[in-house]
């Protein structure tokens, strides 16, 4: 990667969820924007914020730029990290534990395993969800803080560098342009993929407007916003791998794009998420438009995937 691509990558690498939380930021909000994290992160805009373009001649397809993907993911965690955890009544902890207890080898999962690296390697939809932790220190929404709370929440990371560790904080977003964002670092001596997210409860920016009843408005927001995250590091966790002529990733071509009213996952939890961009649905006209009308977007739902991508 040049020096040019390695400036565009880090200034665009908080997912595509940013801008459109800005422009539809709740009315009780913070005088200043929450400022972008700083590095190697990558943020998913809220709706609304539009996301850089790629030029009109270029394929809306990604390519692949010569870093790692991540084959399988043994060791998913969630962290909540916050004063008001240890008392919160409502469903988040225990709906984001269905929520990534039935990703693995979903249907939604599959939708990301065409991605390859050399070797050749491929992205699979094995992962291994191992629970929650709980801190109910006082929780930062800066990228330095949060790679420090992983460290101490994941005491035993994943030896093998393929780990994700998800940081749920009490922090409302307020007027930051992005719901979530992910990134890579090193803790305790081993390589990570970490991912940060606001408190999105009553947040119309970050808001799928799921109508799956048996879930609040609240987890909806976090499990959408959750599988993009989680989809992006499986193809780009150290962003060197798979995105497009933007710098987008699958997630952020799909963004705030929805195929269906709901997928069900391998557990059988029903969830209004996004889907992800897909090379093989766009190039086989297989998949549903993203904001941009590039029929490019799978979900696993209603818009079903092949046997094997191939």
């Amino acid at each position: 990667m040049t020096a040019s691509e390695a400036v565009r990558r880090t200034a665009y690498a908080v997912s595509a969820l940013l801008l459109a939380a800005v422009l539809a930021a709740p009315s009780a909000t913070a005088a200043r924007p929450e400022p972008d994290p700083a590095g190697n992160a990558h943020v998913s805009l809220a709706r609304g914020v539009p996301p850089r373009q790629a030029r009109a001649t270029q394929s809306p397809d990604m390519t692949y730029h010569g870093g790692t993907i991540l084959d399988v993911v043994p060791d998913v965690r969630a962290i909540f990290w916050g004063t008001t955890w240890p008392t919160d009544a409502g469903d988040k902890i225990s709906g984001l534990d269905r929520f990534y207890g039935g990703m693995s080898a979903s249907e939604y999962a599959r939708t990301s395993d065409e991605y390859t690296q050399s070797g050749p390697v491929a992205v699979t939809s094995t992962m291994t969800y191992n629970g929650h932790v709980q801190d109910s220190s006082p929780a930062s929404s800066s990228q330095s803080a949060v790679l420090a709370e992983v460290g101490r929440a994941i005491t035993n990371p994943d030896t093998s560098g393929r780990g994700y560790y998800a940081v749920y904080t009490d922090i409302p977003r307020g007027r930051a342009r992005y719901c979530a964002w992910h990134s890579d670092g090193t803790v305790n001596g081993f390589h990570v993929q970490y991912a940060f997210f606001f408190k999105l409860d009553g947040d119309p920016g970050c808001d799928p407007n799921s109508t799956v009843s048996s879930e609040s408005q609240g987890l909806q927001a976090l499990a959408n916003v959750s599988g993009h995250e989680l989809s992006e590091a499986r193809t780009d966790p150290n962003l060197n791998a798979w995105y497009d002529g933007s710098g987008s990733e699958n997630a952020d071509k799909c963004a705030w794009s929805f195929g269906s009213d709901y997928v069900t996952f391998a557990n059988k939890t029903q969830w209004k998420i996004q889907g992800n961009w897909s090379n093989w649905a766009y190039d086989h006209l297989k998949g549903y438009a993203n904001l941009s009308g590039q029929n490019g977007c799978l979900d696993g739902g209603g818009f079903p995937l092949p046997a094997s991508f191939g």
